[in-house]
C-alpha cells in the first residue's frame, strides 16, 4: 500500500514520534517544526493581524507556543493564554514555553476579546474525552465571534481516530504532522477541519513502514496500477463479461448498474432478467446483452457459462427467499460477486447465512439501513466496517459521503471526493455497476471497491450541480483519461 496516502491513529502517531526521536530526532526538534510548519501556513493566508494562541498542558500546546514565538519573531502581535498554570508544564512543553517571552494569560473567553486570528493548539487528536470548562467555553466564544480558528493537529474536541464531535468548534484551517487522522475524513469531524495541510517534521519514510498503518485515504496511487488498459491485440472476452441479475418491476436500477458495468470496462455485460422484463430491458439497452429467465433453473444453467468473470445480484432484485436463494447459487460459483440493496436485506433474518454462504471473492456494499440489518456491531463507522468485513470475509464498502472500504484482514480506506450531489436515486446502483465492471476484469475486491468508489465521487464532480443517476456512467470515459494521465 502506498503510504502516502496513510491515516495515522492517535497510537500509531505516539509511536512514530518515539521512533523519529530513537533515531536522533529530538521530540523538542519536532515540536519546533510542528509548530513553525503552523506559523508558516498561517502567514501565506492571512494578512498581519492580531492572533491569540490557545495552548494546551501537553505537545499540543507545545506546538502553539511554537507557533507563538514563529509568529511575534515575524512582526505579528500575538497574545498566548493557556489551560493551567506555566510552571506544572513539563518536559520539551515547558522548554518551548520558557522560550516564549510574552505575557501567558488563563485560558477564558476574556482573551478573545481583540483577536482576529484563534490559533486553537489545546488538544491534539489523542484526545479521548468530551471537552469542559474553560475551553469548551472560550472555543464557543470564538465561534460565536465569528473569528477564524486554525487548528493545530485537529480541532480540540474532536476525536482523531473516530471523526466524533465532543465539543470542537469549526476551525477555517487544520494543520496535522505526518499525515492525516482518520478523523480530518470521518463525519461529522470532517465538516469542522477546514482546509486540512500536513507538515512535515521529519518522520522517516522507514519509520512509517516499520508501523505499517492499516488505514489510508482515497487516492489513485493506491490503486492505479491495478487498472488495466485494453491490449491492442486482445477481444472482449479478454476484459471480462459481467452478469447482472435484473429485477421486475423494480428494471431502472439494474439497467444503470449494466451501464455503470459497461462504462467501467467489462469487455461484454450481461443482465438476465423475468421473461415478463424482456421488452423493458431490451428496448433500453443497446450494447448490454439482455438474457431471458423463463424457468427456475435459467439463471443456475446460466452462470455455468465459464466466460462470466463477475457477477452482481440486488439493485431492484426484491427483498425474499427467491433473491436470498440465487444469491447463495452465486456465490457458490467462488467468482468474484458483488451483493448490494435487495440482496443484503434478503438476509436481515439470518445474517449468519449470508456469512457461511460467502466463499470467493466477495464485495458487500450497503448503506447505513442495510449494514444495521445484518451486523449488530456498536461504535464508530471506521471500526464497525471493520468488523464487518473481518465477520464476513468480504470487502465491505459502508456507504455515505464519507465511505469507508474495508477488507477482511484489516486494511480500510476512506473515501473523501464524493460531492454532496450523489446523494440522488439509484448514485449507489451506479456505484455497483463500477465496481462490478472492475471485478469483470480481474481487478482485486479491494483495490476494484475502492477505485470504484473514487471514479463514482470524481463523475459526480465533474457533471456539477443538477446531476441524476443516469448522468454517471457517461461520465466515467473523462475520469479514465484523467487517470491514465497520472498512470
Amino acid at each position: 500500500m502506498n503510504l502516502d496516502t496513510a491515516l495515522m491513529d492517535s497510537r500509531e502517531m505516539a509511536e512514530a514520534d518515539r521512533l523519529t526521536v530513537e533515531m536522533g530526532g529530538p521530540v523538542l526538534e519536532l515540536m519546533e517544526k510542528a509548530g513553525s510548519g503552523v506559523a508558516s501556513e498561517i502567514i501565506s493566508r492571512w494578512p498581519l493581524c492580531r492572533v491569540t494562541v490557545l495552548c494546551g498542558p501537553g505537545n499540543n500546546g507545545g506546538d502553539g507556543f511554537v507557533t507563538a514565538r514563529r509568529l511575534f519573531e515575524a512582526g505579528w502581535p500575538v497574545r498566548v493564554a493557556l489551560l493551567g498554570s506555566r510552571g506544572t508544564l513539563k518536559n520539551e512543553t515547558a522548554q518551548v514555553a520558557q522560550r516564549w517571552s510574552g505575557a501567558v494569560e488563563p485560558l477564558e473567553p476574556a482573551v478573545l476579546h481583540d483577536a482576529q486570528l484563534i490559533v486553537d493548539a489545546v488538544f491534539g487528536a489523542g484526545l479521548s474525552r468530551a471537552l469542559e470548562s474553560p475551553v469548551l467555553e472560550t472555543l464557543r466564544a470564538a465561534a460565536e465571534m465569528k473569528i477564524p480558528t486554525v487548528a493545530v493537529d485537529i480541532p480540540s474536541g474532536l476525536m482523531g481516530d473516530t471523526g466524533e464531535v465532543l465539543g470542537a468548534q469549526a476551525s477555517v484551517l487544520t494543520v496535522t504532522c505526518t499525515r492525516k487522522k482518520a478523523g480530518h475524513l470521518l463525519l461529522p469531524g470532517r465538516e469542522l477541519c477546514g482546509e486540512i495541510v500536513v507538515t512535515d517534521i521529519g518522520t522517516p519514510l522507514s519509520v512509517l513502514e516499520k508501523i505499517a498503518p492499516q488505514t489510508f485515504e482515497n487516492d489513485p496511487k493506491l490503486w492505479i496500477n491495478e487498472l488495466p488498459q485494453a491490449a491492442s491485440g486482445g477481444n472482449k472476452y479478454d476484459r471480462g463479461h459481467a452478469l447482472i441479475v435484473g429485477g421486475y418491476p423494480i428494471t431502472g436500477a439494474s439497467r444503470m448498474a449494466a451501464l455503470g458495468a459497461a462504462r467501467a470496462g467489462s469487455g461484454l455485460t450481461t443482465i438476465a432478467v423475468p421473461q415478463i422484463a424482456l421488452a423493458i430491458y431490451a428496448g433500453a439497452l443497446t450494447s448490454v446483452m439482455v438474457h431471458p429467465l423463463t424457468h427456475p433453473q435459467d439463471l443456475a444453467e446460466l452462470m455455468e457459462d465459464k466466460r462470466f468473470t463477475a457477477f452482481l445480484i440486488g439493485p431492484g432484485a426484491g427483498v425474499g427467499e427467491e433473491t436470498r436463494q440465487r444469491a447463495v447459487a452465486i456465490l457458490d460459483k467462488k467468482r468474484p460477486t458483488l451483493l448490494d440493496a435487495d440482496a443484503l436485506t434478503s438476509f436481515q433474518t439470518d445474517p449468519s447465512a449470508l456469512d457461511a454462504a460467502i466463499k470467493g471473492p466477495c464485495v458487500l456494499t450497503p448503506h447505513e439501513g442495510e449494514f444495521r440489518r445484518l451486523f449488530d456491531f456498536k461504535g464508530d463507522k471506521l471500526s464497525r466496517a471493520r468488523a464487518a468485513a473481518k465477520r464476513c470475509g468480504a470487502v465491505v464498502v459502508l456507504k455515505g459521503s464519507d465511505t469507508i472500504i474495508a477488507a477482511p484482514d484489516g486494511r480500510a480506506i476512506i473515501n473523501s471526493n464524493a460531492p454532496s450531489t450523489l446523494a440522488t436515486a439509484g448514485s449507489g446502483d451506479v456505484l455497483s455497476g463500477i465496481i462490478l465492471g472492475l471485478l469483470a476484469q480481474g481487478i482485486d475486491p479491494f483495490f476494484a471497491s475502492a477505485a470504484g468508489v473514487w471514479m463514482h465521487g470524481a463523475a459526480a464532480d465533474e457533471f456539477g450541480p443538477g446531476l441524476i443517476s443516469e448522468d454517471l456512467p457517461g461520465l466515467l470515459p473523462k475520469v479514465f483519461q484523467q487517470l491514465y494521465v497520472l498512470k
